[in-house]
Parts: C-alpha cells; sequence; structure tokens
C-alpha cells in the first residue's frame, strides 16, 4: 500500500487519506469524535464486566486502542484487546499523528508494543496486536464481550464484510457481547442478522445519520 496522507478533520484531530482506495481512516467529520461515539460510547461503554474482552477489526492508527485504553482507566475495568491489522503503519507515519494531545506516553507505549505477544500497557489494558488479514485469523481462539467493526467500506473493501466472517465473528462472542461500526448499510444490517446478532440502527456520529449496534443473545 501507499504511504497515506496526513489530513486535519473538522474537530482538529488527524485522520490518513490512501489515494489509491479513495478512503479516509477516520471521517473527516472529526476522527476523534468519531472513534468516541462510535466505539467507546456504542461500545465499550455498554459493556459492564469488570474484565472485558475485546476485538478491534483494523488497529489503523491506534486512535480506538488509545481511547480504550483511556476510558478503561477512568472506569477503573480490566481490558484485554485484540487487535488485527495487515498493513501496520510505519512509525514515520503514528509520530505525526496528533491523538499523542490525549496522552503522549500511552499513545506512544500503544504504538511501541510488540506485535504478536499481549503486551500489558497500563494496569487496566492489555493488548495483543496480530499482523493478519480479517479472513486469515482464527476467530474460535478467543471469546470476546466488544468487537469494533473499523474495516473500511464495504464497497472498497468488500472481502471483509462477508458473511463467513460476521458468522465466525458472532461465533466468537460471549452472551450479552456487542459488536458496533460505524457503517449502516442494508446489507450488512441483513448479514449480520443472519449471522445471529440482534441488530439496532441508532444515531451516527457527526456527519453520519446512522450506524450499526449488534448485540448477542
Amino acid at each position: 500500500m501507499e504511504h497515506p496522507q496526513l489530513q486535519i478533520t473538522a474537530d482538529g484531530s488527524h485522520t490518513l487519506f490512501l489515494p489509491e482506495m479513495d478512503e479516509h481512516y477516520h471521517s473527516v467529520n472529526g476522527a476523534i469524535q468519531e472513534s468516541q461515539h462510535v466505539y467507546i460510547e456504542a461500545g465499550f461503554n455498554q459493556c459492564q464486566k469488570e474484565v472485558i474482552r475485546m476485538l478491534e477489526m483494523g488497529f489503523g492508527t491506534g486512535l480506538n486502542a488509545l481511547l480504550t485504553a483511556l476510558e478503561a482507566e477512568k472506569r477503573k475495568v480490566k481490558v484485554v484487546y485484540t487487535s488485527l491489522e495487515k498493513y501496520p503503519l510505519p512509525a514515520e507515519i503514528t509520530e505525526k499523528l496528533n491523538y499523542s494531545n490525549l496522552n503522549n506516553n500511552l499513545f506512544h507505549q500503544i504504538h511501541a508494543a510488540e506485535w504478536e505477544k499481549p503486551v500489558s500497557i497500563t494496569s487496566s489494558f492489555a493488548l495483543h496486536k496480530i499482523n493478519t488479514g480479517f479472513t486469515d485469523y482464527d476467530y474460535s481462539s478467543g471469546r470476546y464481550d466488544v468487537v469494533y467493526y473499523d474495516a473500511f467500506a464495504p464497497d472498497k473493501q468488500p472481502d471483509v464484510w462477508s458473511q463467513e466472517l460476521l458468522d465466525a465473528i458472532h461465533a466468537s462472542m460471549n452472551p450479552g457481547g456487542i459488536l458496533t461500526t460505524y457503517c449502516a448499510k442494508g446489507n450488512i444490517r441483513r448479514m449480520m442478522q443472519q449471522a445471529g446478532f440482534t441488530v439496532e440502527r441508532i444515531p451516527g456520529p457527526p456527519g453520519k445519520r446512522e450506524m450499526l449496534q449488534g448485540w448477542v443473545s
């Protein structure tokens, strides 16, 4: 993949733009606002367990992991966070991201964490970054309470929005688990329902009318 281009979004935080895909990593209407709304408020904060096992589909810039680590500390819960990423960003790009303004030390710890092994970032946040494609991962290896489905859009990467993949993710989740995604497409909602999720359309982040939540019975 070509090196993505750094861009400022409406809330002052960075996103990255991939010219060859004509796709952004985060919403141009506010990267931090989007992640906070879609993944923290509509995902992580919906789980009230004291130990929360999480799966992120797309480590990307590390923004979701950073916000989750900060929220875990605030809530005084323990998070075991697994993140899948086929194309890790080089340090020359991540070092320019202004998310470090949220917590510079924590942001750099998250990016410096070794791949392919669990790393205790803080007393409340353990991170396991795995360099793999979504369709190559063995989902039976974990039982997850929260899933952040943060893949590129279905029209850009249709192979990572398949029925087979959603079936595997649903089977890997604990009862009461929640999957949250910025996507609100009708075909994705129907595939989530077919996989076994109880799906709700909820208000989206700035610039987006709706998004999807999927619950496991």
